[in-house]
């Protein structure tokens, strides 16, 4: 059996060489690479791709450009005056509500002075009042009722002191009956002198003692009686009654 061998017989230099340009060049080899332009063929220079994108874009309307400016100017100063606004009213705010605190407060001052100063005011008229009625009620029952003097020196007696000497009680010349009468038992038990004294208001008296003096007199109880009633209107037996408002008389 008879074996052939193939030889490897190399191709002319020229089917070499065609062989190395018909070759497949990965993107990888490749280090830059542009456009073939027909004109680079007459030798001319390559126009950039950029260069050629910059002429062919149209140039930006003068007009279209201003109005865009004048909506982004319109649009800012509406945001600023937006803002400013919300500052200015917020600072409105506080400013009209610390005003309005202040002017309550000195309303409620204003007012609480013009109730105390009312009430202070009522107190005293009631006082008044009270005085005058009070005056009314002594003169009253001093005229109507004259035997009082009796209990009024009985009760002067008492307050004294079952150590003291030498007693004398005074009385107005008019009441004198009407105690020697009223207080005879205490007189008599106490030792007591009833003197007539035309310097005594009539309805007191004026104990007197070596310990002490007791004035029962119409003044001092008077005085009493006032303080009481927070007045300090002395007595005055010729004063006037007080005038009645709601009295239809006081009109005609």
């Amino acid at each position: 059996m008879t074996s052939s061998k193939v030889k490897n017989i190399p191709l002319p230099a020229d089917a070499a060489r065609a062989a190395s340009y018909a070759r497949f060049i990965p993107r990888e080899e490749l280090s830059s690479f542009a456009a073939w332009d027909p004109g680079a063929l007459g030798g001319g220079p390559k126009p950039s791709t950029t260069t050629a994108r910059a002429a062919e874009a149209p140039k930006p309307d003068p007009a279209e450009l201003l109005a865009a400016q004048l909506r982004a100017a319109r649009q800012s100063g509406y945001q600023d005056g937006y803002r400013d606004g919300l500052v200015a009213l917020e600072a409105f705010k506080q400013s009209f509500a610390s005003q309005t605190t202040a002017q309550i407060g000195l309303l409620m001052q204003s007012i609480t002075n013009e109730m105390s100063g009312l009430q202070q005011d009522m107190a005293r008229t009631l006082a008044i009042c009270a005085t005058h009625l009070a005056r009314q009620i002594v003169r009253t029952e001093l005229t109507t009722e004259p035997a009082r003097i009796a209990a009024v020196a009985h009760e002067a007696l008492d307050t004294l002191l079952l150590s003291a000497r030498h007693i004398t009680l005074r009385v107005h010349p008019d009441d004198h009956a009407l105690v020697a009468q009223g207080a005879a038992e205490v007189l008599d038990a106490r030792g007591a002198r009833l003197l007539s004294d035309s310097s005594m208001t009539r309805g007191g008296c004026l104990v007197e003692s070596d310990i002490g003096v007791i004035d029962a007199s119409i003044e001092t109880r008077w005085r009493r009686a006032a303080a009481a009633l927070g007045n300090d209107e002395p007595w005055d037996p010729l004063a006037p009654a007080p005038i009645d408002p709601l009295d239809p008389e006081v009109d005609a």
